[in-house]
């Protein structure tokens, strides 16, 4: 039962429409909460290190149900989205625009899976499979929300 609210996030996985959205949402909510006290870089380190525990319950998942990267599955949306807004630059005065911004991006590379990204949820298989193509998502996003913040703060509203 630890393992499924795990890899669920809390059962947010277990949405009847659009799961890996809903989990994604769930894994911002929290990461901004976590975020009021803790440094981003400690937000990116927990990202690791789910990321690497999740690797081990998923194997262990996966053989247990017969599936690979189940749909249920979203802990992986959890770890990118927060090395998303660990690497975007948020601080407590962006971060009602950061947020937003680093979800949509996410949202983004997570389904269309742009290059690399798609290259490894083809080709590598099991835990770490699962796990890769968000974590490159996660780094794509948070490299794209903090040049679009860049762009708008020094373009759109200078004194953003």
């Amino acid at each position: 039962m630890f393992r499924k609210a795990f890899l669920t996030v809390g059962f947010s996985g277990l949405s009847p429409k659009a799961p890996g959205t809903v989990g994604s949402f769930v894994s911002l909510i929290l990461g901004v909460a976590l975020l009021q006290y803790i440094a981003d870089s400690t937000l990116f380190l927990l990202a690791i290190l789910i990321t690497v525990i999740a690797v081990k319950e998923i194997n262990k998942y996966e053989e247990q149900v017969g599936e690979h990267d189940s749909k249920e599955i979203v802990i992986d949306e959890l770890a990118g989205m927060w090395i998303a807004l660990a690497i975007c630059g948020i601080n407590d005065t962006n971060i009602y625009y950061m947020a937003p911004i680093a979800f949509i991006f996410f949202r983004i590379f997570d389904i269309w899976k742009p290059s690399i990204i798609g290259k490894i949820d083809r080709e590598v298989k099991g835990g770490w499979g699962v796990m890769l193509d968000d974590v490159i998502a996660g780094i794509a996003a948070g490299i794209a929300t903090g040049a679009t913040y860049q762009l708008i703060e020094k373009f759109i509203i200078p004194n953003l």
